[in-house]
This record gives structure tokens, sequence and C-alpha cells, in this order.
């Protein structure tokens, strides 16, 4: 493997650790806002915080462009998936409305904007303003922008990997 692809390598090691870092960490901070309140922690926030513990561990101990770091590239493609799912999982859950949708009103918005300390009625955006849609956008951009780069890093460790593979089989076969 090239030094160039190394370089890749490592950059986009780096990325997927600050995606995921910055998707933990806002919605870890959610989830204590949440508890702080009394509320119910909703099931897809709680997938999304521990996949993306999960990923930046992984980005922590695979940074490195040793040989085995270019061997795990299932788990790169396996957590493409998973990131893949908790965006899906994400979006889904306030459709095309965003920071405009009723479980935005409701939820992210109610907690993060400390309204829980003060209860009332939500009628709408009027009622709480937009507190956290800004975080909110943060962590379907980061989660969707952690999902690509999974996807790109499986895609270059298993390049060279290939090329490998077919070089060794050719040379098996020319002597």
């Amino acid at each position: 493997m090239g030094s160039t692809s190394r370089i890749c390598c490592v950059i986009l090691r780096v990325w997927e650790l600050v995606c995921s870092a910055v998707v933990l960490g806002l919605v870890a901070r959610f989830v204590h806002v949440v508890i702080v309140g009394g509320g119910s922690n909703d099931s897809r926030l709680i997938y999304t915080l521990v996949l993306a513990c999960i990923s930046t561990l992984y980005s922590i101990l695979f940074i490195a462009p040793f040989h085995y770091t270019f061997l795990a590239f299932p788990a790169d493609f396996a957590l493409f998936i998973m990131w893949l799912v908790a965006f899906c999982l994400l979006v889904t859950r306030v459709a095309t409305a965003t920071c405009n949708s009723v479980w935005y009103w409701n939820y992210w918005g109610y907690y993060w904007g400390g309204w829980y300390a003060n209860p009332v009625v939500i009628n709408g955006p009027g009622d709480i303003g937009y507190a956290g849609c800004s975080q909110w956008r943060a962590v379907l951009a980061f989660s969707f922008m952690a999902a690509i780069t999974f996807l790109l890093s499986s895609i270059l460790y298993c390049l060279p990997l290939g090329s490998e593979l077919v070089g060794a089989m050719e040379k098996s076969c020319i002597h």
C-alpha cells in the first residue's frame, strides 16, 4: 500500500473520529438533559449514542496505518450500514420538517430549551422557539457524514487488499 493511500486512510479515520465524537457529544448532552428533566429517552437516540461510542473507540484504535488496520474493512462496512440505519432512524423521526415537526417541539426542543423546568403547553415553534435546532441539524449532518466516511474507508481499504490478492494469484500462476 502506497504512502498516498496510507495518508488518505489516516485522514478518513480522523474524520470518522470527528464525526462520531460530535454526534456522541451532542446526543449524550441531550440524553443528560432528558434525564435531568425526568423524561424518557428515545430508543433511536440511544442507538445513535451507542453507535457513536463504538465508532469513536473503533476510530481511535484503528487510526494508525498498520497492516492490521487494513484488514478491518469489513468492520468499516458494517459501521457504514449501522450509521446509515442511525441516520434513517433519526430522519424518519422528524420527516421533512426537521425543526418544525411535532416530535421536535415536544421532545428535542422541549428538553434542550429547558422548558421542562417551567412546563408549557406546546402548540408550535412559537411556544418554545427553535431551541436546539442547530444541534439537531448537526446530529443529522454528522451522522450522515460518518456513514459516508465509513463507506469510503471500507472501499479504500478493500482496494489495496484486492489488488494484493490479484497480484499474488498472478505471481503464483506465472511461476
